[in-house]
C-alpha cells in the first residue's frame, strides 16, 4: 500500500538510488527523483507530493533557491521539506529553516535516520490536516464542525468569540495559557482585545457552562487559565 509520494532532488545519483531503495522497497512510498534544481522544481509544480527531500549544494539552481521558489508558489508552499547538506554550521542550518525547510539532515547520514525524519514529519502533517472534530471532557461536549456545545446532553448557547476561546482552552488540557496566548490563538492580534476583555469572556463561559465550567476553566494565580481534565477527542 502506497504511503505517499516523495520527491528527491539531489545531483548525487548513488545517494538518490540508496534513499529510493529504502523508501520504496522497505517502506512502501512512491518516489520521484530529479538530479538538478530546475527539474525538481518543475516536477514539484506538476505532481501532488507529500514531502520533498532537497539537497542544498547543487550546480545551477542550488537548494536554497529551489526552497525559496517552492515556498513562494501556492502549489508547493505547504509541502513538507527536508534539506540535505554537507554543510554542518549552525548558520547554514538556520538559513534553510528560515526559508521554510521543515528539517535538516547533514551528509553523510544513515538512510534509516532520514526515513525516521520523513515519517515523523508526515505524522505531524497528518495530525495537523485532520483536527479533532469533537472534544469531550466528562459531560461537556464541543463539536467543532457544527459549532455546538453541550453539557449533559443539553445545548449551551455561546457567542462566536466564547466558542473559539472554549475550544482553544479545551484543546490544550492541563496547560496554563496566558491571556496573550488566548488573544493570539483564539481571537487574533488584529482584534481590539485587552486582558480584561478575556476575563469577561471567561466569566461568561463559566457561567453558561454551569458546574462544568466552574470545575474545568480555572484561573491560575492571576497569570492565565487552565482547562482541567484529560480530553477525549474523536474525528
Amino acid at each position: 500500500m502506497n504511503k505517499g509520494t516523495i520527491l528527491i532532488i539531489d545531483d548525487e545519483k548513488d545517494l538518490v538510488e540508496l534513499v529510493r531503495y529504502n523508501l520504496v522497497e522497505k517502506e512502501g512510498y512512491d518516489v520521484i527523483s530529479a538530479t538538478d534544481g530546475q527539474t525538481g522544481l518543475e516536477i514539484a509544480q506538476k505532481h501532488k507530493l507529500d514531502l520533498i527531500v532537497l539537497d542544498l549544494m547543487m550546480p545551477g539552481m542550488d537548494g536554497l533557491e529551489v526552497c525559496r521558489r517552492l515556498r513562494a508558489d501556492q502549489r508547493t508552499s505547504r509541502v513538507p521539506l527536508i534539506m540535505l547538506t554537507a554543510k554542518a554550521t549552525e548558520a547554514d542550518r538556520i538559513v534553510g529553516l528560515e526559508l521554510g525547510a521543515d528539517d535538516y539532515v547533514t551528509k553523510p547520514f544513515s538512510p534509516r535516520e532520514l526515513v525516521a525524519r520523513i515519517k515523523a514529519i508526515l505524522r505531524r502533517t497528518a495530525a495537523q490536516e485532520e483536527p479533532a472534530q469533537v472534544i469531550r471532557h466528562g459531560d461537556l461536549l464541543i463539536d467543532l464542525a457544527r459549532h455546538e456545545v453541550a453539557v449533559g446532553g443539553k445545548p449551551v448557547s455561546l457567542t462566536a468569540t466564547e466558542f473559539r476561546i472554549l475550544h482553544f482552552l479545551a484543546s490544550k488540557p492541563g496547560r496554563v495559557l496566558s491571556r496573550d496566548d488566548i488573544i493570539d490563538a483564539a481571537l487574533g492580534r488584529d482584534a481590539n482585545v485587552f486582558d480584561r476583555t478575556i476575563d469577561v469572556h471567561i466569566t461568561a463561559i463559566r457561567r453558561k457552562l454551569g458546574p462544568a465550567g466552574a470545575d474545568r476553566v480555572e484561573t491560575i494565580r492571576g497569570f492565565g487559565y487552565k482547562f482541567r481534565d484529560t480530553a477525549e477527542a474523536t474525528a
